[in-house]
């Protein structure tokens, strides 16, 4: 198979990595208002993610790399044209990333309060405008003759990629509530769950619209594949919710995740970037990607190197497969 065709798929598996993990992240995140009735429970679920956020990021990184390396024209285009929204998304995650370490450094609550409300924040426009962002990368924009994207950040904000959006959010809102619920114990463990129940069902609807867009407008055989592999999982993680089974209900999550990213990505194919104003300006993988000698060395190092991090991420999480309980938290802070 063509290095170039493998390493598009490659890069497809780096973000399902991402959105997988990170996702769950934005979820927990989110829930703060939901499900923090106290500063205890705020730090019950922030310590819920404490071990594996950072961990969990470095995955957009990861991929962010790839796409630079193997697909330089796409990396080229797509962070050009998506400049403000990107930033959007970093300076999000560094707000983020401050205030999980910054939060519990003073007593008072208003501080405390201050930095949740940035780990909310921080939270919801990384998984909103990741929707939006791969949304318009499926959909297609205005490119020139030299691959330059011409639109505006305003033109980024139409209705198929705010559907994107509120799709991505709901989802990860969704995964992240449900993976409170694993990690927790007591009255907020079953708030969780009641929480992910409401939620889900919402997030159905709207993943199910979203889905059925695409399909119709851009959707290939491999997509209509992915995405009813997505909803089947969707609906099957709602149902294990309800009846209390949070880890079937976290890995059906993930599955959607997965199942849907590929999917994108499978509508997208044999494009990176198409141009929906002259199909001509499209970028391919043929004509987007490096040299066949870069991608020759690129896939020994992710042969070598990949199932390393795979291990590690691993360990870690097993290592920190417990549940984060009130009382311990509680003891910790005297």
């Amino acid at each position: 198979m063509d290095l170039a065709v493998v390493w598009f798929w490659i890069v497809a598996a780096l973000f399902v990595g991402y959105f997988v993990l990170d996702g769950f992240d934005f979820g927990v995140g989110m829930s703060l208002p939901f499900l923090g009735k106290d500063d205890t429970d705020r730090r019950v679920l922030i310590n819920t993610i404490g071990p594996v956020w950072d961990l969990n990021e470095t995955w957009v990184i990861v991929a962010g790399a790839s796409l630079f390396a193997a697909f330089p024209e796409w990396y080229a285009t797509l962070f050009s044209g998506f400049y403000l929204a990107l930033l959007l998304i970093l300076l999000a995650l560094i707000a983020r990333g401050v205030s999980f370490e910054y939060r519990h450094q003073r007593p008072e609550a208003a501080w405390k309060r201050r930095f949740d409300w940035m780990i909310v924040v921080g939270s919801a426009v990384p998984a909103l405008l990741w929707g939006v962002a791969f949304a318009n990368i499926v959909q297609g924009v205005p490119l020139d003759a030299g691959h330059n994207y011409t639109g505006t950040l305003f033109d980024l904000l139409n209705p198929y990629a705010l559907l994107g959006g509120l799709t991505t959010l709901l989802v990860f809102f969704t995964h992240g509530v449900v993976f409170a619920s694993l990690k927790t114990d007591g009255d907020l463990r079953e708030r969780a769950r009641r929480l992910a129940t409401r939620a889900g069902l919402l997030t159905i609807v709207v993943a199910a619209a979203f889905l059925v867009w695409t399909g119709l407008a851009y959707g290939t055989a491999w997509f209509w594949g992915f995405a009813a592999l997505a909803a089947l999982a969707l609906v099957g993680a709602w149902l294990a919710n309800v009846r209390g089974r949070e880890g079937a209900s976290f890995t059906l999550l993930a599955i959607t995740i997965a199942a849907t990213v590929l999917g994108l990505f499978s509508a997208l194919f044999p494009d990176v970037m198409p141009a929906s104003n002259d199909p001509a300006n499209s970028l391919t993988i043929a004509n987007a990607s490096s040299s066949e000698y870069t991608l020759t060395v690129m896939t020994w190092v992710a042969v070598i190197f990949l199932p390393l991090i795979l291990l590690y991420q691993g360990w870690t999480y097993w290592i920190f497969r417990k549940r984060v309980t009130r009382s311990a938290v509680e003891a910790a802070a005297h």
